[in-house]
């Protein structure tokens, strides 16, 4: 699942953890998928709650923790960091665009018969 947070020309746009199991196995769409650059994930980061940029530096999807407690150790070790600082953009984090050719989608039924939709992108 991701977030959606652009669609444009050139395709869709969503921020994520690049190290994430979505980062790593992208959604079922095919077509071509590029990091965009550097600046406007810098951009999109800067914009997001506080809380939000805190947790990306906390939190490596995907990566094994000790526990609970060492989230709420780091989280409160970061924020006291940043206090009065601008949080860093972490490298593994940023956006994407994926310039679809194929979308399916697929719409369960009651009874089973479940339908695949698929869009293919039409060339001139």
């Amino acid at each position: 699942m991701v977030l959606l947070k652009g669609l444009g020309p050139d395709g869709l746009r969503f921020f994520t953890n690049y190290e994430s199991r979505k980062g790593r196995e992208l959604v079922r769409i095919e077509g071509s998928v590029r990091r965009l650059p550097e600046e406007e994930s810098d951009r999109y980061f800067q914009s997001r709650p506080r809380g939000s940029q805190i947790g990306a530096l906390v939190s490596r999807q995907s990566s094994v923790i000790p526990d609970r407690e060492y989230l709420r150790q780091k989280n409160a070790e970061l924020e006291e960091l940043y206090r009065d600082k601008a949080v860093p953009r972490p490298d593994y984090w940023g956006a994407y665009v994926v310039e679809p050719e194929l979308v399916e989608f697929w719409q369960g039924q009651s009874n089973r018969l479940h339908d695949r939709i698929v869009f293919r992108r039409l060339r001139d």
